[in-house]
């Protein structure tokens, strides 16, 4: 996994801000003897086209700077500098800070450390399945539309706003679809007594009024990420659901909104036939699978979160003077003594230079019966002291611990993509653009030879190849493999 400093020193494309891997770019481009790199085709062709757009010194809306520029960084409050100068505070005093501990000259209580501030600095966020795509703060992703999701696992317990929305979307949408499909399959009924006391007009008309949220607030993710792909060139199962959930969509809305415009063969009971409840179907079905993996994804992250809170905040320092203080874990550095009290976790991995103790290190081993440490036994991070003192030397800290490596790990799973999703990948990449070869000779065909009036016919078979080929087993399969 690549750690946060690495990421950026990427270059950034200066149309829409992302920071790119040179290896991985879609596009480069020299201006003034300076070099650029693209996120994607389409960045490329707009910076070539008004260079001067992108390059010019004043900063960019949606950029943080060039790739190659050096651009001066903001001071930030959370830098070191600042988080040392009010490190500890009085609890009744709060205007009284000072660096390090001590006793408040008011009342003389004892300082306490303020809440570091380095968990409110900017966080970087990636595109799951375009790992390539990193920006400062959450989004979308430029290829194909899907939520930015943080690089680095953070502490805090974060409510995925995707899941939240799409669990909404899909809930709401379930609710709508269900009598727009009862409605649309009561023709099937022998008798059709819905029918016999109802106008097939205002079937129609409910019916409208049911699918129009599903399909464009319902569905609108989908419209926003096909419309990606297709910018990008970079066609996905999104491109097929937006196109045929949007032409049914479409050709249904003019069937009922102007009848006169088909003939009347094409008439049934009174009105032409309408797939409102296809495009309802079809969204709420690809809903549910979006819900779905990202309940699988949801619930890897909650086992970072597991794995995170292993580690103890705070950890014991034994200073040079003899003294002993409680210093936050990211201020421990390799060669620190530090002292773990019974019951205390482990706070970094090292090795016992003083005491002796029994360590739970079922966290790392699985075994649950504690392991005897001795002067020069290693011991790591996030594992529980038993039984015992011991004084430990720090000698990996940081992201260099094993808990660091194990959720890096962890987190490197979650985003990566599983053998099926690339073989989903790959054939939609070919299936989709041969859909709409086959849609496109359907209609000429029809329009050519087809019976009068043929225009009619030739759009009627090409909306319906659009339907079927629409992926909505593709979107259900892939996430309920993943979660299985």
């Amino acid at each position: 996994m690549q750690s946060t400093d690495e990421t950026t020193q990427r270059p950034i494309d200066p149309v829409c801000g992302m920071s790119v891997d040179p290896a991985r770019a879609a596009g480069r481009a020299v201006h003034e003897g300076q070099e650029y790199w693209f996120c994607s085709k389409s960045c490329e062709a707009k910076f070539i086209a008004e260079p001067a757009k992108y390059v010019k010194p004043s900063k960019p809306a949606c950029c943080d700077g060039h790739g190659g520029h050096e651009t001066k960084a903001p001071v930030s409050s959370t830098s070191p500098h600042h988080a040392s100068e009010a490190d500890y505070t009085c609890p009744m005093h709060p205007e009284v800070r000072q660096s390090g501990p001590g006793s408040c000259p008011e009342c003389g209580m004892a300082l306490e450390r303020v809440a570091p501030l380095t968990r409110s600095r900017k966080r970087q966020y990636t595109c799951p399945m375009h790992p390539e795509v990193v920006q400062n703060g959450p989004g979308s992703c430029p290829i194909c539309g899907m939520a930015l999701e943080p690089l680095e696992a953070g502490e805090e317990d974060e409510q995925d706003p995707e899941l939240t929305s799409m669990s909404r979307r899909f809930w709401i949408s379930a609710a709508l679809t269900l009598p727009v499909f009862g409605v649309a399959m009561s023709e099937m009924i022998p008798g059709q007594p819905l029918q016999a006391r109802v106008s097939a007009q205002v079937l129609v008309w409910l019916q409208l009024a049911l699918a129009t949220p599903v399909v464009l607030w319902g569905g609108w993710p989908f419209f926003q990420r096909g419309w990606a792909s297709i910018k990008t060139l970079k066609l996905n199962m999104f491109t097929l659901i937006a196109l045929g959930t949007g032409v049914a969509y479409a050709y249904s809305l003019v069937a009922t909104l102007a009848p006169g415009l088909f003939p009347p063969a094409f008439k049934q009971h009174g009105v032409v036939p309408v797939y409102f409840e296809a495009a309802a179907v079809i969204t709420t079905l690809v809903l549910l699978g979006q819900v779905l993996e990202l309940r699988a994804r949801a619930a890897t992250s909650g086992a970072i979160r597991a794995l995170l809170d292993l580690a103890p905040p705070t950890a014991r320092k034994l200073l040079d003077d003899g003294s002993e203080r409680d210093v936050p874990l990211e201020e421990v550095v390799a060669g620190d003594r530090l002292r773990v009290r019974p019951g205390e976790k482990v706070p970094v991995d090292g090795t016992v230079v003083e005491g002796s103790a029994s360590v739970d290190e079922s966290m790392v081993t699985g075994e649950p019966v504690p392991v005897k440490k001795a002067p020069g036994d290693p011991v790591t991070g996030g594992t529980v002291n038993g039984t015992g003192g011991f004084v430990m030397q720090a000698e990996r800290v940081g992201a260099d611990t094993l808990l660091a490596q194990i959720v890096g790990m962890v987190r490197e799973a979650q985003r990566s993509r599983a053998p099926i999703q690339r073989l989903a990948d790959l054939v939609a990449a070919w299936f989709v653009p041969a859909v709409l070869v086959v849609a496109v000779v359907a209609f000429v065909v029809w329009l050519l030879v087809g019976p009068s009036p043929a225009f009619s016919y030739a759009l009627l078979s090409a909306v319906a190849v659009l339907i079927i080929a629409c992926p909505c087993a593709l979107g259900l399969a892939t996430p309920m493999s993943i979660m299985v």
